[in-house]
Protein backbone atom coordinates (compact mmCIF):
# COMPACT_ATOMS: atom_id res chain seq x y z
CA UNK A 1 0.00 0.00 0.00
CA UNK A 2 1.29 3.45 -0.93
CA UNK A 3 1.88 6.07 1.77
CA UNK A 4 -0.53 9.04 1.60
CA UNK A 5 0.32 11.85 -0.83
CA UNK A 6 1.24 14.27 1.96
CA UNK A 7 3.79 11.75 3.27
CA UNK A 8 5.25 11.22 -0.20
CA UNK A 9 5.59 14.99 -0.66
CA UNK A 10 7.07 15.71 2.77
CA UNK A 11 9.27 12.62 3.12
CA UNK A 12 10.15 10.97 -0.19
CA UNK A 13 10.76 14.13 -2.23
CA UNK A 14 13.12 15.74 0.34
CA UNK A 15 14.82 12.37 0.83
CA UNK A 16 15.69 12.17 -2.88
CA UNK A 17 17.14 15.69 -2.71
CA UNK A 18 19.27 14.82 0.32
CA UNK A 19 20.57 11.65 -1.35
CA UNK A 20 21.35 13.58 -4.55
CA UNK A 21 23.38 16.21 -2.69
CA UNK A 22 25.14 13.56 -0.60
CA UNK A 23 26.03 11.54 -3.70
CA UNK A 24 27.33 14.65 -5.48
CA UNK A 25 29.57 15.47 -2.50
CA UNK A 26 30.78 11.92 -1.99
CA UNK A 27 31.07 10.99 -5.67
CA UNK A 28 34.89 11.51 -5.91
CA UNK A 29 35.44 9.41 -2.78
CA UNK A 30 33.06 6.66 -3.95
CA UNK A 31 34.69 6.57 -7.37
CA UNK A 32 38.13 6.29 -5.75
CA UNK A 33 36.94 3.52 -3.46
CA UNK A 34 35.52 1.64 -6.45
CA UNK A 35 38.90 1.79 -8.19
CA UNK A 36 40.74 0.73 -5.01
CA UNK A 37 38.44 -2.29 -4.66
CA UNK A 38 40.12 -3.62 -7.76
CA UNK A 39 43.16 -4.29 -5.59
CA UNK A 40 40.94 -6.43 -3.34
CA UNK A 41 39.85 -8.72 -6.11
CA UNK A 42 37.08 -6.84 -7.95
CA UNK A 43 37.55 -7.39 -11.66
CA UNK A 44 38.24 -4.49 -14.00
CA UNK A 45 34.92 -5.04 -15.76
CA UNK A 46 33.01 -5.00 -12.48
CA UNK A 47 34.80 -1.78 -11.47
CA UNK A 48 33.77 -0.22 -14.77
CA UNK A 49 30.18 -1.35 -14.29
CA UNK A 50 30.12 0.10 -10.77
CA UNK A 51 31.44 3.45 -11.97
CA UNK A 52 28.87 3.57 -14.77
CA UNK A 53 26.02 2.85 -12.36
CA UNK A 54 27.35 5.44 -9.92
CA UNK A 55 27.56 8.09 -12.65
CA UNK A 56 24.08 7.34 -13.93
CA UNK A 57 22.61 7.42 -10.41
CA UNK A 58 24.17 10.84 -9.87
CA UNK A 59 22.68 12.25 -13.10
CA UNK A 60 19.28 10.70 -12.36
CA UNK A 61 19.08 12.01 -8.80
CA UNK A 62 20.34 15.50 -9.66
CA UNK A 63 17.92 15.69 -12.60
CA UNK A 64 15.10 14.55 -10.33
CA UNK A 65 16.02 17.21 -7.79
CA UNK A 66 16.06 19.96 -10.42
CA UNK A 67 12.74 18.73 -11.84
CA UNK A 68 11.16 18.90 -8.39
CA UNK A 69 12.38 22.46 -7.90
CA UNK A 70 10.92 23.37 -11.32
CA UNK A 71 7.60 21.89 -10.25
CA UNK A 72 7.73 23.86 -6.99
CA UNK A 73 8.35 27.06 -8.96
CA UNK A 74 5.41 26.28 -11.27
CA UNK A 75 3.18 25.62 -8.25
CA UNK A 76 4.06 29.01 -6.76
CA UNK A 77 3.72 30.82 -10.12
CA UNK A 78 0.30 29.23 -10.72
CA UNK A 79 -1.09 30.90 -7.61
CA UNK A 80 -0.04 28.12 -5.23
CA UNK A 81 -1.66 25.49 -7.40
CA UNK A 82 -4.74 27.43 -8.46
CA UNK A 83 -3.97 27.37 -12.21
CA UNK A 84 -2.00 24.12 -12.49
CA UNK A 85 -4.64 22.45 -14.66
CA UNK A 86 -4.88 25.29 -17.19
CA UNK A 87 -3.41 24.74 -20.66
CA UNK A 88 -0.30 26.96 -20.23
CA UNK A 89 0.75 25.19 -17.05
CA UNK A 90 0.02 21.77 -18.55
CA UNK A 91 2.40 22.67 -21.40
CA UNK A 92 5.06 23.81 -18.91
CA UNK A 93 4.83 20.53 -17.03
CA UNK A 94 5.19 18.60 -20.29
CA UNK A 95 8.30 20.70 -20.94
CA UNK A 96 9.70 19.66 -17.53
CA UNK A 97 8.89 16.04 -18.34
CA UNK A 98 10.61 16.29 -21.74
CA UNK A 99 13.70 17.94 -20.19
CA UNK A 100 14.00 15.23 -17.54
CA UNK A 101 13.55 12.31 -19.98
CA UNK A 102 16.00 13.80 -22.48
CA UNK A 103 18.60 14.30 -19.76
CA UNK A 104 18.21 10.74 -18.44
CA UNK A 105 18.28 9.34 -21.99
CA UNK A 106 21.56 11.14 -22.75
CA UNK A 107 23.03 9.86 -19.48
CA UNK A 108 22.00 6.27 -20.32
CA UNK A 109 23.54 6.64 -23.79
CA UNK A 110 26.83 7.94 -22.41
CA UNK A 111 27.19 5.60 -19.43
CA UNK A 112 25.51 2.39 -20.58
CA UNK A 113 25.90 2.63 -24.36
CA UNK A 114 22.12 2.76 -24.89
CA UNK A 115 21.19 3.11 -28.57
CA UNK A 116 17.62 3.17 -29.87
CA UNK A 117 16.49 2.78 -33.48
CA UNK A 118 12.82 3.06 -34.51
CA UNK A 119 11.54 1.55 -37.74
CA UNK A 120 8.45 3.03 -39.34
CA UNK A 121 7.29 3.97 -42.85
CA UNK A 122 8.67 7.19 -44.32
CA UNK A 123 6.08 9.92 -44.77
CA UNK A 124 5.74 12.98 -46.95
CA UNK A 125 5.34 16.39 -45.30
CA UNK A 126 1.61 16.33 -46.08
CA UNK A 127 1.19 12.86 -44.56
CA UNK A 128 3.12 13.92 -41.47
CA UNK A 129 0.90 16.99 -41.02
CA UNK A 130 -2.22 14.86 -41.40
CA UNK A 131 -0.98 12.45 -38.75
CA UNK A 132 -0.52 15.26 -36.24
CA UNK A 133 -4.12 16.38 -36.75
CA UNK A 134 -5.54 13.35 -34.90
CA UNK A 135 -4.96 11.85 -31.45
CA UNK A 136 -3.36 8.42 -31.18
CA UNK A 137 -3.75 5.38 -28.94
CA UNK A 138 -0.37 3.72 -28.42
CA UNK A 139 -0.48 0.03 -27.47
CA UNK A 140 3.02 -1.18 -26.62
CA UNK A 141 4.60 -4.36 -25.37
CA UNK A 142 6.08 -4.07 -21.89
CA UNK A 143 9.43 -5.77 -21.35
CA UNK A 144 12.78 -4.75 -19.96
CA UNK A 145 13.96 -1.90 -17.72
CA UNK A 146 12.95 1.61 -18.72
CA UNK A 147 10.90 0.81 -21.83
CA UNK A 148 8.01 3.02 -20.67
CA UNK A 149 10.41 5.97 -20.16
CA UNK A 150 11.89 5.45 -23.63
CA UNK A 151 8.44 5.35 -25.21
CA UNK A 152 7.26 8.50 -23.42
CA UNK A 153 10.46 10.31 -24.36
CA UNK A 154 10.12 9.35 -28.03
CA UNK A 155 6.54 10.61 -28.15
CA UNK A 156 7.48 13.90 -26.49
CA UNK A 157 10.84 14.71 -28.06
CA UNK A 158 10.58 13.14 -31.51
CA UNK A 159 6.88 13.29 -32.36
CA UNK A 160 5.86 16.33 -30.32
CA UNK A 161 3.03 14.38 -28.70
CA UNK A 162 1.72 14.89 -25.17
CA UNK A 163 1.52 11.41 -23.65
CA UNK A 164 -1.13 10.31 -21.20
CA UNK A 165 0.19 7.17 -19.56
CA UNK A 166 -1.61 4.40 -17.69
CA UNK A 167 0.82 3.35 -14.95
CA UNK A 168 0.89 1.20 -11.85
CA UNK A 169 0.27 3.14 -8.66
CA UNK A 170 3.66 2.09 -7.28
CA UNK A 171 5.33 4.41 -9.80
CA UNK A 172 4.32 7.25 -7.47
CA UNK A 173 7.11 6.19 -5.12
CA UNK A 174 9.38 8.08 -7.53
CA UNK A 175 8.90 11.72 -6.46
CA UNK A 176 9.20 13.35 -9.90
CA UNK A 177 6.82 10.80 -11.45
CA UNK A 178 4.47 11.38 -8.52
CA UNK A 179 4.42 15.19 -8.82
CA UNK A 180 4.44 15.59 -12.61
CA UNK A 181 2.32 12.51 -13.21
CA UNK A 182 -0.48 13.70 -10.93
CA UNK A 183 -0.48 17.22 -12.37
CA UNK A 184 -0.88 15.91 -15.93
CA UNK A 185 -3.74 13.71 -17.25
CA UNK A 186 -2.33 10.29 -16.40
CA UNK A 187 -3.77 7.33 -14.52
CA UNK A 188 -2.20 5.43 -11.63
CA UNK A 189 -4.02 2.16 -11.10
CA UNK A 190 -3.98 -0.65 -8.53
CA UNK A 191 -5.80 -3.45 -10.36
CA UNK A 192 -5.41 -6.00 -7.57
CA UNK A 193 -6.93 -3.66 -4.97
CA UNK A 194 -9.59 -1.86 -7.01
CA UNK A 195 -10.56 -4.41 -9.66
CA UNK A 196 -10.47 -4.19 -13.41
CA UNK A 197 -13.57 -2.01 -13.65
CA UNK A 198 -11.78 0.92 -12.02
CA UNK A 199 -8.84 0.56 -14.40
CA UNK A 200 -11.15 0.55 -17.44
CA UNK A 201 -12.97 3.62 -16.12
CA UNK A 202 -9.68 5.48 -15.79
CA UNK A 203 -8.67 4.50 -19.33
CA UNK A 204 -12.01 5.76 -20.63
CA UNK A 205 -11.51 9.05 -18.79
CA UNK A 206 -8.11 9.63 -20.38
CA UNK A 207 -9.21 8.58 -23.86
CA UNK A 208 -12.29 10.86 -23.90
CA UNK A 209 -10.21 13.97 -23.37
CA UNK A 210 -7.57 13.38 -26.06
CA UNK A 211 -6.75 16.33 -28.29
CA UNK A 212 -5.11 16.30 -31.75
CA UNK A 213 -1.56 16.33 -30.31
CA UNK A 214 -2.22 13.91 -27.45
CA UNK A 215 -1.33 10.24 -27.17
CA UNK A 216 -2.77 7.69 -24.76
CA UNK A 217 -0.07 5.17 -23.84
CA UNK A 218 -1.30 1.77 -22.70
CA UNK A 219 0.54 -1.49 -22.06
CA UNK A 220 -2.16 -4.11 -22.75
CA UNK A 221 -0.11 -6.89 -21.13
CA UNK A 222 -0.59 -5.23 -17.73
CA UNK A 223 3.02 -5.77 -16.66
CA UNK A 224 6.56 -6.54 -17.76
CA UNK A 225 7.00 -9.83 -19.60
CA UNK A 226 8.65 -12.63 -17.66
CA UNK A 227 8.48 -16.40 -18.29
CA UNK A 228 6.52 -16.91 -15.07
CA UNK A 229 3.96 -14.23 -15.89
CA UNK A 230 3.55 -15.67 -19.39
CA UNK A 231 2.69 -19.10 -18.01
CA UNK A 232 0.37 -17.68 -15.34
CA UNK A 233 -1.47 -15.56 -17.92
CA UNK A 234 -2.15 -18.65 -20.03
CA UNK A 235 -3.45 -20.54 -16.99
CA UNK A 236 -5.68 -17.56 -16.12
CA UNK A 237 -7.24 -17.63 -19.60
CA UNK A 238 -7.81 -21.38 -19.33
CA UNK A 239 -9.39 -21.13 -15.90
CA UNK A 240 -11.63 -18.34 -17.23
CA UNK A 241 -12.96 -20.59 -19.98
CA UNK A 242 -11.02 -18.90 -22.81
CA UNK A 243 -9.05 -21.89 -24.06
CA UNK A 244 -9.17 -20.38 -27.56
CA UNK A 245 -7.26 -17.30 -26.39
CA UNK A 246 -4.94 -19.43 -24.25
CA UNK A 247 -3.99 -21.42 -27.34
CA UNK A 248 -3.24 -18.21 -29.21
CA UNK A 249 -1.18 -16.95 -26.26
CA UNK A 250 0.98 -20.10 -26.35
CA UNK A 251 1.87 -19.22 -29.93
CA UNK A 252 3.13 -15.80 -28.77
CA UNK A 253 6.06 -16.68 -26.49
CA UNK A 254 7.53 -13.16 -26.50
CA UNK A 255 4.41 -11.44 -25.14
CA UNK A 256 1.85 -11.70 -22.41
CA UNK A 257 -1.67 -12.03 -23.83
CA UNK A 258 -3.30 -8.59 -24.10
CA UNK A 259 -5.98 -7.65 -21.61
CA UNK A 260 -8.54 -6.57 -24.15
CA UNK A 261 -10.91 -4.65 -21.86
CA UNK A 262 -8.67 -1.61 -21.44
CA UNK A 263 -7.53 -1.41 -25.07
CA UNK A 264 -11.07 -1.77 -26.42
CA UNK A 265 -12.38 0.80 -23.93
CA UNK A 266 -9.82 3.31 -25.18
CA UNK A 267 -10.76 2.59 -28.81
CA UNK A 268 -14.46 3.06 -28.06
CA UNK A 269 -13.96 6.24 -26.03
CA UNK A 270 -11.96 8.09 -28.68
CA UNK A 271 -13.46 7.21 -32.09
CA UNK A 272 -11.32 9.76 -33.98
CA UNK A 273 -7.98 8.32 -32.78
CA UNK A 274 -5.53 6.28 -34.83
CA UNK A 275 -4.06 3.20 -33.15
CA UNK A 276 -0.31 2.59 -32.99
CA UNK A 277 1.17 -0.80 -32.08
CA UNK A 278 4.74 -0.82 -30.77
CA UNK A 279 7.14 -3.76 -30.74
CA UNK A 280 10.64 -3.47 -29.33
CA UNK A 281 13.57 -5.76 -28.65
CA UNK A 282 16.93 -5.36 -26.99
CA UNK A 283 15.82 -4.81 -23.40
CA UNK A 284 13.47 -7.77 -23.10
CA UNK A 285 16.16 -10.26 -22.10
CA UNK A 286 17.04 -8.13 -19.06
CA UNK A 287 14.52 -9.73 -16.73
CA UNK A 288 16.38 -9.64 -13.39
CA UNK A 289 18.81 -7.25 -11.73
CA UNK A 290 21.53 -9.83 -12.38
CA UNK A 291 20.72 -9.75 -16.10
CA UNK A 292 21.13 -5.97 -16.13
CA UNK A 293 24.43 -6.14 -14.26
CA UNK A 294 25.92 -8.81 -16.51
CA UNK A 295 24.93 -6.97 -19.70
CA UNK A 296 26.46 -3.59 -18.84
CA UNK A 297 27.53 -1.81 -20.93
CA UNK A 298 24.83 -2.53 -23.50
CA UNK A 299 26.22 -3.88 -26.75
CA UNK A 300 22.86 -4.58 -28.42
CA UNK A 301 20.91 -1.83 -30.14
CA UNK A 302 17.36 -1.40 -28.83
CA UNK A 303 15.17 -1.59 -31.91
CA UNK A 304 11.49 -0.75 -32.16
CA UNK A 305 8.86 -1.16 -34.86
CA UNK A 306 5.77 1.08 -34.98
CA UNK A 307 2.62 0.24 -36.96
CA UNK A 308 -0.13 2.81 -37.40
CA UNK A 309 -3.75 1.86 -38.03
CA UNK A 310 -5.80 4.87 -39.29
CA UNK A 311 -8.98 5.60 -37.35
CA UNK A 312 -11.14 4.52 -40.29
CA UNK A 313 -9.55 1.07 -40.33
CA UNK A 314 -10.01 0.36 -36.61
CA UNK A 315 -12.98 -2.09 -36.29
CA UNK A 316 -15.05 0.00 -33.90
CA UNK A 317 -18.35 -1.14 -35.42
CA UNK A 318 -17.67 -4.86 -34.94
CA UNK A 319 -18.82 -6.94 -31.99
CA UNK A 320 -16.72 -7.56 -28.91
CA UNK A 321 -15.36 -10.96 -29.97
CA UNK A 322 -14.39 -9.68 -33.42
CA UNK A 323 -12.54 -6.78 -31.80
CA UNK A 324 -10.71 -9.18 -29.44
CA UNK A 325 -9.70 -11.27 -32.45
CA UNK A 326 -8.44 -8.14 -34.22
CA UNK A 327 -6.37 -7.18 -31.15
CA UNK A 328 -4.89 -10.68 -30.87
CA UNK A 329 -4.10 -10.64 -34.59
CA UNK A 330 -2.06 -7.47 -34.13
CA UNK A 331 -0.42 -8.87 -31.00
CA UNK A 332 0.57 -11.90 -33.06
CA UNK A 333 2.18 -9.56 -35.60
CA UNK A 334 4.14 -7.86 -32.82
CA UNK A 335 5.28 -11.28 -31.55
CA UNK A 336 6.40 -12.36 -35.02
CA UNK A 337 8.49 -9.20 -35.41
CA UNK A 338 10.18 -9.88 -32.06
CA UNK A 339 10.83 -13.51 -33.02
CA UNK A 340 12.34 -12.37 -36.30
CA UNK A 341 14.62 -9.99 -34.42
CA UNK A 342 15.82 -12.61 -31.95
CA UNK A 343 15.82 -15.52 -34.39
CA UNK A 344 15.41 -19.06 -33.16
CA UNK A 345 16.33 -18.15 -29.60
CA UNK A 346 13.22 -16.06 -28.90
CA UNK A 347 10.49 -16.73 -26.39
CA UNK A 348 10.28 -19.07 -23.43
CA UNK A 349 12.60 -22.05 -23.29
Amino acid sequence: MLPPRVVRRLVLAPLVMVIAVALAVLYPLLALMTRVLGLAGLSRRDRTRSLRLLSFALVWLMSETLALFMCLALWVASGFGGRLHTEPYQDRHYAVMRWFLDRVYRAASETFGLRVEVEEPELTAAEQAARLARPVLVFSRHAGPGDSFLLARHLLSVYGRRPRVVMKASMQLDPSVDVVGNRLPNAFIQPRRTGGKVSVAEIRRLARGLGPKDALVLFPEGGNWTPGRWRRAIRRLESGGRRDLAARARDMPNLLPPRASGALAAIESCPEADVIFVAHAGLDKLVTAGDVWRNLPLTEVVRARWWRVPAGEVPRSLGHEEQVTWLYDWWRRVDEWISGYHGEGSGVS
